[in-house]
């Protein structure tokens, strides 16, 4: 028995460790068939821009990142961008010039970084967008804050506005080394005037790095206040297998395995196309936030946290509705912060057509007697109609104040969605149209109907809403806010 035992063992683990590797190998031919059946990689997701920004930059200041930004764009003209086509085909081709979804035809290309500059400001406002996005997306909320009397700066988080590529290289240390230097120009401008950060999805997640940055560097410009719009704070666990992913491509030579989605680019001012580095980037930033507010709370230091107003619609795919309020308000004391949940459209004639168990249940927040925060709710006066009002709810209090906007839910729209929050109805690009400008690309406009598997766009992103119907009402409290 004696000799038997080790014997048994060492079989056992000889047949674990060729099934393992079994495993591995079988998982390994799957992902390879899998990539063969995507498209062919095109010179947007291949070409190598040299001078984009990164944390090593020999850049010093926001003028050398603008100077630096001039450079990159030639560098993609002169590598990615192609002559005008008269082929059909490339008329929706962000990278064939004067096609309907050429930026460079538009008054502004909103793919760059801009300023909206006052000479006597009463606070400065960093605009940070989206990931994958650009500065296009909150462009419209830097207009009015602007014509409120602030100093704004929307800037080009780096990897972004110009090709997909470039999203394969940057790190979260590069966007949030560019979040520094642009906000040390702000303060230059504003001088004692208050600082203000208003962060969109994965510039959401940004905003609170460098404010968590203030609270252990007192050489940081301090804000304020902050405005999250769709806040990337948690997201799928499965992202942290995406470095592995990355791994894996170099180790195979296999390019396509660098990429979880390969699409058309057809959108001028966001990417389709989605490299793993991206959702690896992601999951690293919000992990490190999450942990440092982990380890922070309680802690005094984050009584001197800006004072925080965030918007989230309750359905949301790309971000974790329930991380936002567990993982961020849940560890912030209790300073005057708020959060506003967009609840779905509960009009009977439409709400018993969801899917059940997709819609979380905000009651028992409503009732936590510990939330330490203002909650505010947009949802349907009642069930026999379309028209909304906003149910606010202070601190650790069950009974709302309660304000009517006058308007609801359009009667095609069931829910607002992650990508929807920053875009007015009237949006040129994502707004309900009619389209304005037929030089141009209209995407909230395009409403087609044919076999499926042949139409370009995927299904999911032309059934996705793009605009918010409420934007009125978010401007309103943001402009509010800052003040």
């Amino acid at each position: 028995m004696k000799k038997i035992l080790p014997c048994s063992v060492s079989y056992l683990f000889k047949y674990l460790l060729s099934g393992a590797v079994g495993g591995v190998l079988l998982a390994l031919v799957i992902a390879v068939r899998f990539l063969n059946d995507k498209p062919d990689l095109e010179i947007w997701h291949t070409a190598e821009l040299n001078e984009e920004y990164t944390a090593e930059s020999k850049v010093a200041t926001f003028a050398d990142y603008l100077a630096l930004e001039d450079r990159l764009f030639t560098q993609l003209d002169e590598l990615v961008v192609t002559p005008k086509s008269n082929d059909p085909a490339k008329w929706a081709d962000r990278y064939s010039n004067q096609s309907y979804a050429d930026a460079t035809s538009w008054e502004s290309n909103w793919n760059r970084s801009f300023e909206l500059i006052h000479e006597a400001p009463k606070c400065g406002v960093l605009l940070l967008h989206g990931l994958t996005d650009a500065p296009y997306s909150l462009r419209r909320l830097g207009q009015r804050l602007h014509a409120e009397g602030a100093y704004v700066v929307g800037l080009r988080i780096p990897g972004h506005g110009t090709a997909p590529a470039a999203l394969t290289q940057t790190s979260w240390q590069d966007m949030a080394a560019a979040v520094r230097l642009a906000m040390r120009h702000l303060k230059s401008v504003v001088n004692e005037q208050p600082l203000h950060a208003v962060g969109y999805s994965h510039g959401g997640a940004l905003s609170i790095r460098y404010a968590l940055d203030c609270l252990a560097d007192q050489s940081l410009p301090v804000l304020e206040n902050m405005v999250l719009v769709s806040p990337e704070i948690g997201i799928t666990s499965l992202a942290k297998f995406a470095i592995w992913q990355k791994r894996f491509s170099y180790l195979l030579g296999m390019a396509k395995l660098q990429w979880q989605i390969i699409a058309p680019e057809y959108d001028p001012y966001k990417y389709h196309s989605f490299p793993v580095n991206a959702a690896a980037v992601a999951y690293q930033l919000t992990i490190l936030n999450c942990e440092e507010l982990r380890k922070l709370e309680g802690d005094s230091r984050l009584m001197s946290f800006p004072r925080v107003l965030a918007f989230q619609s309750v359905v949301d795919t790309t971000v974790e509705m329930s991380a936002l309020v567990r993982d961020f308000f849940g560890r912030l004391p209790e300073a005057g912060h708020e959060l506003v949940f967009y609840d779905i459209n509960r009009n009977s004639q439409v709400e018993p057509l969801l899917t059940q168990g997709k819609v979380p249940n905000l009651e028992p927040l409503i009732s936590d007697p510990q939330r330490d925060y203002k909650l505010s709710v947009v949802r349907n006066e009642s069930s026999a109609t379309q028209s909304v009002a906003v149910y606010s709810y202070a601190p650790s209090l069950h009974e709302s104040e309660v304000l009517t906007l006058g308007y609801g839910w359009p009667a095609t729209v069931y829910s607002l969605s992650h990508v929807a929050l920053p875009f007015h109805r009237d949006d040129p690009l994502y707004g309900a149209g009619p389209q304005k400008n037929p030089e141009r690309i209209h995407l909230g406009a395009i409403a087609v109907r044919g076999e499926k598997g042949v139409f370009a766009i995927a299904a999911g992103d032309m059934l996705r809403q793009r605009w918010n119907p409420f934007y009125d009402y978010q401007e309103a409290r943001i402009v509010e806010h800052l003040k």
